[in-house]
């Protein structure tokens, strides 16, 4: 599988992939220690699958990209939040399971 529809994101380039998007974008922040995160991976790779063409599934090393997680006041990881035109819609914190993810990435799609 792999993480070809996952988009890797930067404190550079957040503005304009995520906020400035025309699609919901869901980003994942994580980081290479993190355990967690890497149990959730897959299950992001796959909604990245499941929803190309309706949302955008993104993905941002905190360790690598220091402000933007400042910005949102992300403490803990992995922190998957979720934006629709610009505004945080949905924040969920910790490994959580692909069916509460997706429902909120529904919602969001309406």
């Amino acid at each position: 599988m792999g993480d070809d529809k996952v988009l890797h994101v930067t404190d550079g380039d957040f503005e304009a992939k995520v906020i400035n998007s025309d699609k919901p974008v869901l980003v994942d922040f994580w980081a290479a220690w993190c355990g967690p995160c890497r149990a959730i991976a897959p299950v992001i790779e796959e909604l990245a699958a499941e929803y190309d063409g309706k949302a955008v599934i993104a993905k941002m090393n905190v360790d690598e990209n220091p402000v933007t997680p400042g910005k949102f006041g992300i403490r803990a990881i992995p922190t998957l939040i979720l934006f629709k035109d610009g505004n945080v819609v949905e924040q969920i914190t910790g490994a959580v399971g692909k069916g509460m993810i997706a429902a909120a990435l529904d919602k969001a799609i309406g």
